[in-house]
């Protein structure tokens, strides 16, 4: 519905009504009704009224002179809001409506200044939340380069117990038990020196490619390669299965799988192998070891050396376990006795097996 104002006298309009009356409308109509009625002459009318009108003007001109100084001084008080001069609500006494105006902005004013405060405070603890995003991103990043490196050495389900998240590094220096494997290739020497060096490799990296899945595949971690021989790790992390059954199961299907590359290669007309496999369980000592510039995370011990000397010993498709992972394993396996055996740099001699493949 269309608001309507009386045309009060504190009021521009009324004023400018008022004005228009005292300067242009009563005096001259006074003047008419004077001289048509016959009580004055024109003489007479310029010399009586003639102060009349101008007092008449004059106090019209000065009703709509404030009128327009408080449009003015509004105007004024607005600038200054805008200009940052003035904080404060603008405190007028002036006609209705520029009362009206100057409450309406008041009130305008104080939201804006609401709004500037909110948005102040939204804009801090967006500031919060970019840096806590940053900080999230960051480890998350941190993290992620670290799943990155991980995956080269164990399964991607294994990649997570291996991560300390609070420290968001790899688990402390210990001394624990675990079951180690060492896979070599035999004569890898003599086979090398009669192909090109393009070709070892690419049978490398095609060998060891499907080893380190097998590994994988058994919840074991790879330790590293040194030339032909891979050396792997179980019982590092706690995973599914035993670790000396975990090992032996990869030994097996590591010679399955050799086999299987073997005809592969025969069919091919190429260079054929044979690996041998040792395994022994024991004390071991995890942790980063190496130099400032060069770190490797790897397992050392009396047990490590034992499981290279059984590699050492077993001949192409064979698998050597030591006495303890023999104890150790919980799986159907077919497993014969070689005796105590003597192993360098072991004053008593150790019992090992065989574990005959179907």
């Amino acid at each position: 519905m269309k608001e309507t104002y009386r045309r009060e006298y504190n009021t521009i309009g009324g004023k400018v009504l008022s004005g228009l009356a005292l300067m242009a409308v009563i005096p001259y109509l006074l003047i008419f009704y004077l001289y048509f009625t016959g009580n004055i002459s024109f003489s007479d009318t310029i010399l009586l009224y003639l102060p009349v009108i101008l007092f008449s003007t004059l106090v019209g001109y000065t009703l709509l002179r404030k009128s327009a100084d408080n449009v003015y001084y509004l105007s004024r008080e607005t600038r200054m809001v805008e200009t940052g001069e003035r904080t404060e609500p603008i405190q007028i006494a002036a006609d209705q409506e520029l009362n009206e105006i100057a409450t309406h902005f008041n009130m305008l004013l104080s939201r804006l200044e609401k709004m500037k405060r909110k948005n102040q405070e939204q804009a801090t603890q967006l500031m919060v939340y970019s840096q806590d995003l940053a900080l999230s991103y960051e480890k998350t990043r941190q993290e992620e380069e670290l799943r990155n490196r991980l995956s080269r050495y164990v399964g991607n389900h294994l990649v997570e117990k291996l991560i300390d998240l609070k420290g968001g590094g790899l688990v402390n220096t210990e001394r624990r038990q675990v079951t180690v494997l060492f896979a070599d290739i035999r004569s890898f020497t003599t086979i090398a020196e009669r192909m090109v060096a393009e070709d070892v490799v690419l049978m490398l990296n095609q060998y060891f490619t499907v080893m380190v899945d097998i590994v994988f595949k058994n919840n074991g971690l790879l330790d590293k390669f040194v030339g032909d021989q891979l050396i792997a790790v179980f019982g590092l992390v706690d995973a599914a299965g035993n670790p000396a059954e975990n090992a032996i199961r990869t030994a097996v299907e590591m010679q399955a799988a050799t086999e299987e590359i073997m005809k592969e290669r025969l069919r091919n007309n190429q260079e054929l192998f044979e690996a041998g496999i040792g395994i022994n369980t024991g004390q071991a000592i995890i942790g980063n070891i190496g130099s400032a510039n060069r770190m490797d995370y790897t397992v050392i011990g009396d047990c490590v050396n034992v499981a290279a000397r059984f590699e050492e010993m077993a001949m192409g498709g064979e698998i050597i376990i030591g006495e303890q992972t023999y104890l150790e394993n919980t799986g159907d396996f077919t497993i014969e006795s070689r005796g105590e055996v003597y192993v360098k740099n072991k004053m008593e001699p150790v019992v090992c097996y065989n574990v005959v493949r179907d």
